[in-house]
């Protein structure tokens, strides 16, 4: 398996991605291909990466990419999350798979991993040049900050980030610096307090060693929330049937709702398929839950890029 460093334009930003190419015969003719995209905050050496190389090893052609404004991908203000710009990140990654001679641009499929999870479901929505679509510990940034990861919190939360956001736009406006949203506080310790188990599991894997990658920012621009407010990426999940769907949970997830929900509106074949025992991040990183869902989506994406 070969990995090389290419680069795409989404809507006029370039964007920086790592293709995977299966050890294939050259008589095997083009192979299925797959888009993989990476957590809020993260970066493609990061979880997207692992299971692009995963995926490749069994014998698809994978790229995983970093979201513009984030990691190696240009765009400014560094660290927006702009809901629409990612949708459109997997369709010109998609774009891109289609000029690659290794791919064939008949079997493409989409595989989004936690925020990532929901962008592949509104891209796959608008986009009919993709077959079919997975997620792994589906989650959508709009709902988890206007309800938490839980979906339990206080609405009154979500106002007052709003209120900050707006703040930060006036500003900038006024030349002065907007400052940005820090995701993480310093300790796991404080992490826990604010986000359960689940909290102290994003730090230790983004702030602690068993994650950690220098590009991974850590941060969001303030006006990646109003930004936010007005989105829906789940609105786009009845546009994918008769498509099939396919959504990897972990059992002990507290974002499994977000999951339920989007499964709720697909109108094709739609599957949850539950990794007994894992919890949301650990299927970021932990290889015994990894490799059950690796085996999970190569038999899925098997199935229905070779019809």
């Amino acid at each position: 398996m070969a990995r090389t460093s290419v680069t795409f334009h989404s809507a006029g930003i370039e964007i920086a991605a790592h293709l995977y190419v299966p050890d294939a015969p050259a008589a095997d003719g083009p192979l299925p291909a797959l888009v993989v995209g990476h957590p809020g905050t993260g970066v493609k050496e990061q979880t997207s990466g692992t299971y692009a190389r995963l995926m490749a090893e069994r014998g698809f052609v994978t790229l995983a990419f970093d979201a513009a404004y984030q990691g190696e991908s240009g765009g400014l203000p560094r660290g927006l999350e702009d809901p629409a710009q990612r949708v459109e990140d997997f369709k010109a990654a998609v774009s891109y798979l289609t000029t690659r001679p290794e791919a064939d641009a008949d079997r493409i499929g989409l595989l989004g991993v936690c925020a990532s999870g929901g962008y592949s479901l509104a891209a796959t929505g608008g986009d009919h040049r993709v077959r079919a679509v997975a997620t792994v510990c589906t989650a959508e940034p709009a709902r988890q900050f206007r309800y938490g990861a839980d979906g339990t919190q206080d609405p009154a939360v979500f106002q007052t980030l709003l209120d900050a956001a707006a703040q930060a736009r006036t500003k900038a406006a006024r030349g002065e610096d907007p400052g940005v949203l820090t995701m993480f506080p310093e300790t796991a310790e404080q992490a826990g307090a604010l986000g359960g188990q689940h909290g102290v599991e994003g730090w230790e894997y983004y702030c602690g060693p068993r994650g950690h990658h220098e590009r991974s920012a850590k941060f969001l621009a303030w006006e990646s929330i109003d930004r936010m407010a007005s989105s829906d990426v789940f609105h786009s999940v009845p546009l994918i049937g008769p498509r099939p769907m396919l959504q990897i949970l972990g059992e002990r997830a507290v974002t499994a709702w977000m999951g339920l929900e989007a499964h709720r509106r697909a109108t094709g074949p739609a599957e949850i398929h539950w990794i007994k025992g894992a919890s949301h991040v650990d299927l970021y990183d932990k290889r015994e839950y990894i490799d059950l869902a690796i085996d999970r989506l190569a038999d899925y994406f098997g199935t229905n890029l070779n019809k």
